[in-house]
């Protein structure tokens, strides 16, 4: 055991957590401890100071009141549903295509539009310059996701100033759900700062320009956070749902499947359905270069979120992560033809991504995992994870039974 990391004693992360976290004196995580507020704090209260925030942005004209991030996964379907359901407002729903998506992802957005009745833009930027800007990060920062990450959190903000729509509603706050980062109580909004920090880990596309690499202006203009006099101009501000509702990503995805047919699917390197069915590569090769960089992969955020929300014990996390983060990610060669790499030149910057705190090499290209969960004390035992199947509903599968190949461009389906 490494003396240096500490774990906390009721969820599994450590303190290494790239997003930063902190331990009180019983040995107990600052996301833990905040959780805690989704107990004690007084939802209904917290829905109605929400009511009054958003009151000033109804438009009194038809027009739309507010923008809404979305894609063919994740929350999506909880937030629209909130927003124009319980809210009832009228929101202009924006999308970034990442370009790995999958077919579950195209029919699900589609479905979307369709259950709500709502407009969408799309914005798709040229795919050539995605793939230089993919070969660099990747290459330079072992990041594959750099585009995703700056273009979807750049986009609304663009869209919201460029039709003059000032109110951009977000989901969950990942700095709140994971570590505690804030209170919920602090109502903490999206800003310029958490961006180039935490999503982007300080290579924001200004930085990215000043790395040894042919990216130019050019190709980075698109992906660029609006400056604070334009953002000022019309008062552009992005509050998280998550502060005003006891937020539970299981239950609303159970509930979204229930009541507009959302379509989940498994994965091969976590057990968690419901978390990015819209993207090829998010749970497979992104998710195991987060291995290779930080020691401890997705299943552990799925592990430590269901222990909070006591829906698996401690010990079945840790049989789960020992069971799923060893797990090879899949379609590689999607990325690698899409990209124009043949494997061995994809390998080996897999390879140089390790981090050799976590990974020993024994052997030439042979690797020993000394992560995070090697810090747990456990032994496995599978009988123990057999209720899951009770909360992750699998109805579909992300390729819809066809040849898996990246949808580059989602014309819809039928409904």
């Amino acid at each position: 055991m490494d003396q240096n990391i500490q774990i906390c004693k009721r969820c599994l992360y450590s303190n290494l957590h790239p997003l930063g976290i902190t331990f009180n004196t019983e040995g107990v995580c600052s996301g833990c401890e905040i959780f805690e507020e989704k107990n004690t704090l007084d939802w209904k209260q917290r829905w109605l100071q929400l009511e009054k925030k958003i009151k000033p942005y109804k438009s009194k004209k038809k027009n739309y009141d507010c923008i809404i991030p979305v894609n063919g996964g994740n929350d999506s379907y909880f937030i629209v549903h909130l927003v124009k359901n319980k809210l009832k407002l009228n929101p202009l729903l924006v999308s970034y295509n990442k370009y790995f998506n999958t077919p579950l992802g195209i029919k699900n957005l589609s479905n979307l539009r369709i259950k709500f009745d709502v407009d969408i833009i799309y914005q798709n930027v040229n795919p050539l310059k995605i793939k230089k800007i993919t070969r660099h990060t990747f290459n330079e920062l072992k990041s594959i996701y750099w585009p995703i990450l700056a273009g979807s959190t750049a986009f609304p903000v663009q869209t919201a100033i460029n039709f003059k729509i000032p109110l951009i509603i977000w989901g969950a706050h990942q700095g709140v759900e994971q570590v505690g980062m804030f209170s919920h109580e602090q109502e903490v909004e999206m800003s310029r700062r958490y961006r180039e920090d935490h999503d982007l880990f300080t290579n924001d596309e200004t930085n990215l320009n000043k790395l040894e690499n042919d990216l130019t202006d050019d190709d980075l203009w698109q992906f660029k956070y609006p400056d604070d006099k334009s953002i000022n101009s019309i008062g552009v501000r992005g509050i998280y749902l998550s502060n005003f509702v006891r937020w539970d990503p299981v239950a609303q995805h159970i509930q979204m499947i229930k009541d507009y047919k959302y379509q989940s699917a498994k994965f091969s390197r976590t057990f968690d359905t419901y978390d990015h069915v819209d993207c090829y590569n998010y749970m497979n090769l992104h998710d195991y270069l987060k291995l290779l960089k930080h020691g401890y992969s997705k299943v552990t955020d799925h592990v430590c979120r269901e222990i909070r929300h006591k829906r698996i014990s401690r010990d079945q996390g840790i049989n789960l992560i020992r069971k799923y983060e060893l797990v090879n990610p899949d379609y590689l060669n999607l990325f690698s033809d899409w990209l124009g790499l043949n494997m061995n030149s994809l390998q080996m910057v897999i390879d140089r991504s390790r981090d050799i705190k976590y990974w020993e090499e024994y052997d030439i290209n042979k690797f020993k995992f000394n992560g995070i969960s090697k810090n747990f004390n456990t032994t496995i035992d599978n009988d123990k994870t057999q209720k899951l199947s009770d909360y992750f509903i699998s109805n579909s599968k992300i390729s819809l039974n066809k040849k898996p190949k990246y949808i580059t461009f989602g014309k819809g389906f039928e409904n």
